[in-house]
Parts: C-alpha cells; structure tokens; sequence
C-alpha cells in the first residue's frame, strides 16, 4: 500500500486572494473555510479525497524567507503551452527567473504572492 497525496498547504498573506488565483488557474471552487481563516479549493462535483489533490490556503503573517523548496508544476489541458501561459498571465501570474537559461521547455511563474511555479509543455488530457 501506498499514500497519496491528499492536500497541498500553502500559508498566505491573503488566502482570499490565492484561492482566487489558483481556483482559476485550476478550475477548482471553493470547498470550504475554517475559522483560522483557512480556505479550502479543489475539483468540483469532488472535493477532498478525489484523484486531484486539494489545495488549502492558510493565513500567515511571516514573511517568506528565501526560494522555496516545493513548487507546483502545472500543465495546459485543452489548449497549447503559449495560449495558457497567456491566460496564467492574464490571471494575475507573472514570470519569475529563478536561474533558468532561456532554453528551458517550460515557463517559471509565479503567483500573485510570489511562490513560483512551472507551466510545463504537454498538453495533459482533462481528468
């Protein structure tokens, strides 16, 4: 037996805001709020424990220190590599350069926050 990976916590400075983001970056809705201010998005019609994870955002007021060591990589579905980094953008991403040389096949970004993540090239087919 094996685990999966069930939740993905990222604190915020604004939860609002980031669940706001990634639920349009990744179709995900709302699924619920705690009283820490916590935001919980994920698939619709699937919630917790579907084959996707969800995400929680939770409220921090610590400024983040340096790169972070986990980012989320995060693939086009019904549309091509170009398209989608125009529409991450249009979202609120912006590019971010954390040592890349140019030639890479895939696109940093970063979140309205500054927590970076890659826009990779294959098209994945929607779940």
């Amino acid at each position: 037996m094996a685990c999966r990976i069930s939740e993905l916590v990222i604190e915020a400075a604004d939860p609002e805001r980031l669940a706001a983001f990634w639920g349009a970056v990744l179709g995900y809705t709302e699924l619920g709020r705690e009283d820490d201010g916590s935001i919980e998005i994920g698939p619709p019609d699937v919630g917790f424990g579907g084959p996707q994870p969800t995400i929680v955002l939770s409220p921090s007021g610590a400024p983040r220190a340096g790169k972070l060591r986990l980012h989320i990589d995060v693939n086009a579905t019904d549309r091509d590599q170009d398209a989608e980094l125009e529409r991450l953008l249009a979202l609120g991403a912006r590019p971010a350069d954390v040592g890349q040389s140019g030639t890479e096949s895939w696109h940093v970004l970063a979140d309205p926050e500054g927590n970076e993540f890659c826009l990779l090239r294959t098209r994945l087919r929607p779940l």
